[in-house]
């Protein structure tokens, strides 16, 4: 009698009790971690503003290509006795067999005035919380901070694991020798940029043509005066188009773009995963390795058409904020015999950059093309182009909309870490953070 009660009881306050003991129906406008947010948001609007002027760009290209089946690990030289490949629990714990196609670190560092920010893109599946943290020790002598570094991966799931002392040490100094590389290189520029329609190489795997997706191919422009040109580019599909069968190192069709932009457009591109949770590849032909270079120059052919008219100006408005990325207790849906265990997060970091019409976005997930493209459309009656990357120097799972939360999905039953309001919050977040920076 009592349990029929306290049922009816729950029923009629709207209340739920999930299994993990997280009680759902709490708005997340209640809870401390939006506050703290809140708060720093002020904070954020009060001294932040933007700068009109020249700017200086510097670009930088360092090999993370690994040495194989060495006697011993060497993390000077880059070589090792084995390594694992990221992505697909499918593979187990097999090691890499062989080099596909080389992979690198690029970097473009933009100085506004005093103003500097460095983007960085890897060909690896993610870029850990330990591995931003060794990068940052690296840097310290430099007087570098983690509010002038925006990490992204390719998300390759061909690509390095960065698990190990010996493989994170490595990978470490070679980030920070991109980094100098590029603030080295700074000289005068011109920039521009751009989002073009890529709809037939990208598609919702969670729900299909049901769902919304975010199909936007995303871009940046630097060109020094008399000197080279980067373009930074951003897409919303998993790098998953050669799949766990696969056992050779390979930045899969990101890889590709890159080699097929550098020989026709730029001297250095580098891709930024954007909002690849609940998206995938689709729209080309062929098998492997052949499908994703299909569709690496698919895109880059896309893009090139736009990139050749893109207007480029001496001049930028600039804005950049960073903030720590208050998250709510880590909860899952899964049984507990299935539950990760998580490093403490500690460094996690959202980011937003403006470069004149550009709003460039960085979250440190899986982050949903579906809720990136929420921001692109709140931008865009403003005069703005957006895009929102995944990846940024820590891994929190995917985040999800909330409306997928209770699906019964890789996404967002075993990968939605922090429960129903993650996908709501965040978005809330990133829509306050991009009016600060477009004041």
């Amino acid at each position: 009698m009592k349990k029929i009660i306290l049922i009816v009881i729950v029923v009629f306050l709207g209340l739920s009790l999930p299994a993990t003991g997280q009680v759902v129906g709490i708005s997340y406008y209640d809870c401390d971690y939006y506050k703290k947010s809140i708060a720093q948001l002020d904070s954020l609007r009060t001294n932040s503003s933007s700068i009109q002027h020249s700017l200086e760009a510097g670009f930088a290209k360092v090999s993370i290509t690994p040495g194989l089946h060495y006697s011993e690990d060497n993390d000077v030289k880059g070589q090792f006795k084995s390594v694992g490949l990221g992505g697909y629990s499918a593979r187990g714990v097999h090691s890499a067999t062989g080099i596909h196609d080389s992979i690198f670190v690029k970097t473009a560092a933009i100085k506004v005035a005093d103003k500097l920010m460095v983007i960085i893109g890897a060909d690896l599946i993610i870029i850990p919380q330990n591995l931003t943290d060794a990068v940052l020790s690296m840097l310290q002598k430099d007087g570098i901070s983690r509010d002038q570094l925006m990490f992204s991966a390719t998300h390759s799931h061909s690509s390095l694991s960065p698990g190990g002392d010996a493989m994170l040490n490595w990978l470490a100094s070679r980030i920070s020798l991109a980094v100098r590389s590029a603030i080295k290189d700074l000289k005068p520029a011109l920039i521009g940029s751009g989002n073009i329609p890529a709809a037939s190489y990208t598609r919702n795997r969670v729900i299909g043509e049901r769902g919304t997706k975010n199909d936007d191919f995303s871009y940046i422009i630097l060109k020094q005066n008399k000197g080279k040109k980067a373009i930074i580019g951003s897409f919303s599909a998993h790098a998953t188009v050669l799949s766990a069968r696969n056992m050779e190192v390979s930045g899969d069709y990101p890889g590709y773009w890159q080699r097929e932009m550098e020989s026709t457009f730029a001297n250095y591109a580098i891709f930024c995963a954007g909002g690849v949770g609940s998206q995938s590849p689709t729209g080309v032909e062929g098998e492997d390795f052949v499908r994703a270079q299909n569709l690496g120059k698919a895109l880059a052919d896309v893009v090139q058409k736009s990139a050749a008219t893109t207007q480029m100006k001496d001049k930028v408005v600039y804005s950049a904020i960073t903030m720590r990325f208050n998250i709510p207790e880590y909860t899952t849906r899964t049984s507990s015999s299935s539950q990760r265990a998580l490093p403490a997060m500690e460094g996690q970091v959202l980011q937003a950059l403006r470069l004149n019409d550009m709003v460039w976005i960085s979250t440190p997930a899986d982050f949903s093309g579906e809720i990136a493209l929420q921001t692109k459309n709140y931008l865009y009656p403003k005069g703005f182009n957006a895009n929102v990357t995944s990846f940024n120097g820590c891994y929190l799972g995917y985040i999800v909309p909330s409306k997928y939360y209770y699906l019964d999905q890789y996404e967002s039953k075993s990968m939605s870490w922090f429960g129903q309001n993650m996908g709501d919050y965040t978005a809330d977040v990133i829509r306050q953070m991009a009016d600060i920076i477009i004041r």
